[in-house]
Parts: C-alpha cells; structure tokens; sequence
C-alpha cells in the first residue's frame, strides 16, 4: 500500500509562515495594529493543522507520510512564532508612542546633536538666526 501524503503538514506550514510575514499587512490597519489577532490567529491555525499532522503521521504510519519532516516544521514554525512573539510583544512596545510626537505647524522641541565635527549643536542655536531650519535624516555612515 502506497502511503499518501500528509498535505496537513505542509498547509499548517505554509499558514504558520504567512502568519509571520503578513504582519506588515495587518499593521496598516487600526483594529489589527494595536493588538496582532489576525497573526495570532494564523498561528493558531497553522499550529492546529502541524499538531493534527503530526498525530497522522505518528499515529498511522503505514497511511500517512510525516514522521521526519512534521516535526521539524513544526519546530521551525514554533521558532517562528516565538520570534514573531517577542518582536510584536516586546520589541514593538519599546518605540515611543506616535500620539506624543509633534503635529504639524507645532514647534519641535529643543534637542541637542553632534555636527560632522564633533561639536554639540542645537535646534534652539539654528533657530536664533533664522526663521526656519530643515532637518535632513538619513540612514547610515558617510
């Protein structure tokens, strides 16, 4: 008897991943960003579907394939979802609120900087002489 394939693995899989990578999705929504249900939601789902797999393929052997690679993408998958956890649940919840940054025609708040010689700089000091400054920020090291 040919063994059939245990497609609840690899669906469960393919959720559990997409549970991950669609975060940056469901984060442009407002009833998905504050609290990340519809990824945790994912992940249960794709987690369901790698335990029921794992019972076929353990379970009925001779029926259903899945003893080698069920268990280790449920292992990647739960990786995957811890490291999905911190990132949502601690990581995320280290960068300052959006609500306490300044509005539009507010003034900036004074803040001090080092210039490209090393020399502390100021909003307040650029202020003093004109009317206007624009602040240019840009990622890396020239």
């Amino acid at each position: 008897m040919k063994r059939r394939s245990n497609w609840t693995i690899w669906v469960g899989f393919v959720i559990a991943v997409s549970g991950l990578f669609s975060y940056p999705f469901f984060a442009r929504y407002p009833i998905t960003r504050d609290f990340p249900w519809a990824n945790l939601l994912l992940f249960a789902i794709g987690g369901a579907l790698l335990i029921v797999g794992l019972f076929r393929g353990f379970g009925r052997p001779k029926v259903y394939r899945g003893k080698i690679f069920g268990p280790i993408l449920t292992v990647i998958a739960l990786l995957l979802f811890s490291f999905s956890s911190y990132e949502i649940f601690y990581v995320l919840r280290q960068v300052p609120l959006s609500a306490q940054a300044p509005r539009i025609a507010h003034k900036a708040p004074d803040f001090m900087w080092l210039n490209q010689h090393q020399q502390p700089a100021g909003l307040g000091n650029l202020l003093s002489g004109s009317k206007a400054v624009v602040l240019i920020f840009y990622r890396g090291f020239w």
